[in-house]
């Protein structure tokens, strides 16, 4: 139960820093016509006990550069404040034109060389992610972020 709250709460949070970031751009007619032609989607990743620092690292010094490879944009990624889910957890938003186009984008990098290579090399001494939820999203016709 602590955990449903927990993701309405982060999913929540996403939408409104990421539009606040966003604002100005939404008053453009471009950023406008825009709104129907991409999807959110947001994830949330769980860390065995002493590895979110080891998630970070990767995140910060390889996935984000391959998911740029495979147009996959960076939104945000945040960590909970509070404890216990400030130990453990990674919650991230990426922009995809589609679902379809996330489907692709997210079977060439599974797929990608570098990441397999990335992906085996983080993982030497166990696994650094034990849980990973995706849920994709449009915002709301009252979103700030369309």
């Amino acid at each position: 139960m602590l955990s449903n709250k927990w993701f309405v709460l982060a999913g929540s949070t996403v939408i409104f820093f990421a539009g606040l970031s966003a604002g100005s751009l939404l008053q453009s007619g471009i950023a406008q016509a825009q709104a129907a032609t991409h999807v959110y989607e947001l994830r949330t990743y769980t860390a065995p006990d002493g590895k979110l620092g080891e998630l970070h690292s990767r995140f910060r010094d390889h996935t984000i550069r391959i998911f740029n490879k495979h147009g996959m944009k960076s939104v945000l990624y945040m960590t909970p404040q509070d404890a216990p889910d400030s130990a453990n957890t990674l919650i991230y938003v990426l922009e995809h034109p589609s679902r379809e186009a996330a489907k692709k984008a997210w079977a060439d990098f599974q797929a990608d060389p570098e990441w397999v290579k990335v992906a085996a090399d983080s993982q030497v001494n166990g696994r650094i992610v034990s849980k990973v939820v995706s849920v994709f999203a449009d915002p709301t016709d009252y979103s700030p972020m369309k």
